[in-house]
């Protein structure tokens, strides 16, 4: 169960993350186009987006394997590299 929260909320991550990239470059919102502008369906998507990066979060550091590993940001954070 917890790794499939996890690549659910990494997937809604990415496609929140791009397509803020998208209205950011070219003021187009991919969700809106896809969704058709129901904007129940629209905020529901962006509060799951949401609900997925505070899940981040609070789990990154149990479930990076980078960080668990003892690299990547907590070696930087340490002054090593």
């Amino acid at each position: 169960m917890n790794k499939t929260v996890h690549i659910i909320s990494f997937v809604l991550v990415i496609v929140g993350g791009l397509n803020w990239g998208l209205v950011g470059l070219f003021g187009f919102n991919l969700v809106e186009v896809i969704l058709g502008g129901i904007p129940m369906v629209e905020r529901t998507v962006y509060v799951l987006v949401g609900l997925g990066a505070v899940y981040l979060a609070f789990n990154h550091k149990k479930d990076c394997r980078e960080c668990v590993a003892g690299g990547g940001m907590q070696s930087h954070h340490s002054g090593t590299v």
